[in-house]
């Protein structure tokens, strides 16, 4: 009796797994392109608020190439989608990563023309401490639009670093690690896209025909 019991006990249980399972599987089918559709919808608002208006007339998320170089992260590969006007190279948009930050990684976009004018920075991604470290989001603070019509002009530029070690960019109050380490990768990747911007834009698209619009 207690073996058909332990048995039928396991056997409720078991269908109750398979349900919940199943019932997991297809939630996860019903939504996954709804997520997917959000999820672009995001990524072109953020490459938006980098790149001007009027500086590009090409949908972004359907141009890119994907590079692995320590100059946009030690590990990983980062996307880079390109911005076209008329057909012609405009601009570059720049996924990068340092994991420099006080708190681990922190993820970024970086909008630069060929000329090395940066239009745009944000940090995409961070686990800095609340009331320091995060005044690098932008709805923390305005700190990240300091890098707005700002021009690289050679590799480790000085002036790409923070005013404690002789640049141009503010650090934060009682936290410097994290402003540093996002202006370091800014002067990394925005130096990498200016040096090899036609490179990048003779490169394959990888990006073609992954629009969810």
């Amino acid at each position: 009796m207690i073996f058909n019991s332990m048995s039928k006990n396991g056997l409720i249980l078991m269908a109750f797994a398979l349900a919940t399972t199943a019932s997991v599987a297809l939630v996860n089918e019903l939504t996954k392109d709804r997520i997917a559709k959000q999820s672009q919808q995001q990524l072109v608002a953020l490459l938006a608020e980098v790149l001007p208006a009027g500086s590009y007339d090409n949908a972004l998320t359907e141009n890119c190439v994907v590079v692995n170089d320590k100059s946009l992260s030690p590990k990983e590969s980062m996307t880079i989608y390109r911005a076209t006007l008329n057909g012609m190279p405009s601009a570059l948009v720049i996924q990068h990563k340092t994991m420099k930050g006080y708190n681990g990684n922190i993820e970024m976009i970086t909008a630069i023309d060929k000329s090395g004018n940066v239009s745009g920075v944000r940090v995409t991604q961070h686990a800095e401490t609340p009331g320091l470290g995060d005044k690098v989001e932008l709805t923390k603070s305005p700190w990240i639009l300091s890098f707005a019509n700002t021009q690289i002009t050679k590799e480790n530029d000085p002036q790409f670093k923070v005013k404690r070690d002789g640049g141009r960019f503010d650090q934060f109050t009682g936290a410097t690690i994290t402003p540093r380490a996002v202006v370091n990768s800014v002067s990394a990747a925005s130096w990498f896209g200016t040096a090899n911007f036609e490179r990048i834009f003779n490169a394959p698209n990888a990006c073609k025909g992954e629009s969810h619009e």
